[in-house]
């Protein structure tokens, strides 16, 4: 992986090979950490990272339910964040800010661990497909909201990730969908889940998902430029099924479309809502929806 030659450790810019952190980092043993993934791309106008505020509110709330405090203001990570790309002259790729509970305490409250915070970046293209996927439906659910909570960014809840990942790469999938504990629709591994039914949009309710950047960033484009309203409801399999298209959205995934689930096809394969939000989703993260820059940070 090319992180460039540097990464931002802790207030100061280091050489990435010395970017390391302990073997007993609490982290790195129960899963004790926060992070983000944001995506930067090249622009007509230079390269830009795409709603970089929002996720650096995402990675302060995140903490916040790990009772981790971030030594830095959200302020000295964007800064930060911009500075590194410039040092590494990227021109697109991808970011991840973490904090962690690092060394100092082992046993399961990570009070008195030294907090460690890195900011990462390096070039990365499609994470799955520019042509539609085909997906399974997992056999393991999403975490349970009474167990973890579900609406923050924590390292040791990508575990339940891994397994549904692992599953669908084993079946010859692209990629998984994953079910709640009442056996509703939820999301996927590390996407948002979105249907098409008879013109309109719908998607799984908050509460068993974590609510993504991107995923808020496609509902918005959906009533804006194409007069669509989203739904936020109980989905069951049997409404996947029978929907006419459907799509994830995620930083990583941006919007993918989803051809088939369980080798069933999803819809007629025209993509005539889902293909045109994939598209406006391209004009925006790419600098050319002139209404949306306030959304671009440049460098």
């Amino acid at each position: 992986m090319n992180l460039g030659k540097f990464v931002w450790r802790n207030g100061k810019f280091v050489v990435a090979e010395d970017a390391t952190i302990s073997v007993v980092n609490h982290a790195l043993h129960y899963g004790s950490g926060v992070f983000e993934g944001v995506r930067f791309y090249k622009t007509a106008s230079g390269s830009a990272i795409f709603r970089l505020d929002d996720h650096t509110d995402r990675l302060f709330y995140s903490a916040s339910v790990l009772e981790l405090e971030i030594p830095f203001s959200r302020e000295e990570i964007n800064s930060a964040t911009v500075e590194l790309l410039r040092k590494n002259g990227f021109e697109s790729g991808y970011i991840r800010p973490v904090a962690m509970f690092g060394e100092g305490k082992m046993g399961l409250n990570p009070h008195g661990a030294k907090i460690e915070t890195f900011i990462s970046a390096w070039p990365w293209g499609k994470y799955l497909s520019d042509d539609p996927i085909s997906c399974g439906i997992s056999p393991w659910i999403r975490i349970h909201p009474r167990s973890l909570q579900c609406d923050a960014k924590i390292t040791g809840h990508y575990a339940n990730s891994i397994l549904s990942s692992l599953w669908a790469k084993n079946h010859d999938f692209h990629e998984a969908i994953v079910l709640d504990h009442a056996g509703n629709l939820a999301e996927g591994p590390g996407e948002n889940l979105f249907l098409v039914k008879n013109g309109r949009l719908l998607t799984p309710s908050r509460g068993n998902i974590l609510p993504g950047i991107t995923r808020a960033t496609v509902i918005e484009l959906a009533e804006r430029e194409l007069g669509i309203k989203t739904e936020e409801k109980t989905l069951t399999p049997e409404d996947l099924f029978s929907a006419d298209e459907a799509f994830f959205t995620g930083t990583a995934a941006e919007v993918t479309l989803i051809k088939s689930v369980d080798g069933r096809a999803i819809g007629d394969g025209e993509n005539a809502i889902s293909g045109q939000l994939k598209k406006l989703y391209g004009e925006v993260v790419s600098g050319r929806a002139e209404k949306y820059r306030g959304w671009l940070t440049f460098l």
